[in-house]
């Protein structure tokens, strides 16, 4: 097949292309030109840009992962608009290539997030959830996934990753917590009660390969684990990893001051379930927090 990926050069899209290029012609859109080839191999394809595409004839599917990074930096006006553009705009010319394209591509998987549900306390969620909290992460990602669904045809079905906490030790939010675990010093965040939906970067790089591979495969997806755990779990079980010491925590007011309306994502959470994937017959290697904490930080990366 032949692939086009956005946001390639990311956490995930790395590892994605890393697994693509062995049987798959890879095409990534990126403006990093040799950047990308350090970090991808010389083995994949580039494109600058997609003005420079009249339609997507000659590819056979899409994966949309491109987006600026939610939690790096305060949530100002400008930084929400950016954080919408960078998903929106790309998401809405990618849709019109496809619709542009006599023989469109058969699959458009499309990166969504968790935060479309919102704040909901330590309600089971799955993807037949109705009843979002109308917050800034809901408006982001509910325009980003009606967006996407325009590319549906008889021709493409279109799925979407509503990704979690993705946990990996070249990128996401893990190394940016460990400093202060390997010290003794990690510990919960505000109450700790709050639920975090994580997954295994591996497992979300076996997902999008298994939604790539299965045309029974349409619709919504939870990228997350099956066994979500409370911020308290979550320190406590990091800091035995590591076999440090489990004592301190961070204060909501502090995270508020640094961090705005942004430290909502550290103190509020959802219990995402991944139903339909599991549904369709995709295993997790790594179902459970321990196990995937004691792979990511005891085998060398």
């Amino acid at each position: 097949m032949k692939i086009l990926i956005t946001g390639g050069t990311g956490f995930i899209g790395r590892r994605l292309v890393a697994h693509l290029k062995v049987a798959h012609e890879v095409l990534v859109l990126t403006r990093q030109g040799s950047r990308a080839y350090d970090l991808l191999g010389h083995d994949v394809k580039l494109l600058d840009s997609l003005d420079r595409l009249d339609n997507l004839n000659d590819v056979d599917a899409v994966i949309n992962l491109a987006g600026e990074p939610i939690a790096n930096g305060r949530w100002s006006e400008r930084r929400k608009q950016l954080l919408c553009d960078s998903r929106w705009l790309l998401t809405e010319q990618l849709v019109d290539l496809v619709k542009l394209s006599d023989t469109p591509p058969r699959v458009l998987i499309n990166a969504s997030a968790i935060g479309w549900y919102g704040r909901q306390g330590d309600e089971p969620l799955d993807e037949q959830c109705q009843t979002p909290h109308d917050e800034f992460t809901h408006q982001l990602c509910q325009q980003w996934e009606t967006l996407a669904r325009e590319a549906r045809s008889k021709h493409t079905r279109v799925c979407i990753v509503r990704i979690g906490l993705v946990l990996g030790t070249d990128g996401g939010a893990l190394p940016k917590m460990l400093p202060p675990y390997r010290v003794g010093l990690g510990g919960p965040m505000g109450t700790g009660h709050q639920i975090m939906s994580w997954i295994h970067i591996q497992d979300l790089v076996r997902a999008i390969l298994f939604l790539l591979e299965h045309d029974e495969c349409d619709g919504l997806f939870n990228g997350t684990a099956p066994q979500p755990v409370s911020n308290r779990e979550f320190s406590q079980t990091l800091a035995g990893t590591l076999h440090r010491p489990h004592l301190f925590f961070v204060p909501a007011p502090l995270l508020q001051l640094l961090m705005g309306e942004a430290a909502d994502l550290l103190l509020t959470g959802q219990r995402v379930l991944p139903t339909r994937l599991q549904q369709a017959g995709f295993h997790f290697t790594y179902p459970a927090l321990p196990q995937a904490l004691a792979n990511l930080l005891s085998t060398p990366r």
